[in-house]
């Protein structure tokens, strides 16, 4: 199975209590960090929610 590469690129401040919850949920802390998460539905729903607020490459 694939692999994402999730980068945070905007800050969370500001952001709905749910919203920083998903990124912090992702395992993202900070600006320009980036996690490998497995490419399935939960992380794809997690993304979508905050796909404002990050990248996603193949890794």
């Amino acid at each position: 199975m694939a692999n994402l590469k999730i980068t945070l690129k905007k800050s969370t401040i500001g952001c709905p209590k749910d919203q920083v919850a998903t990124v912090k949920a992702l395992g993202l802390k900070k600006l320009n960090h980036s996690v490998i998460q497995p490419d399935n539905d939960c992380i794809r729903g997690m993304i979508f929610k905050v796909r404002h607020l990050v990248v996603v490459e193949q890794a």
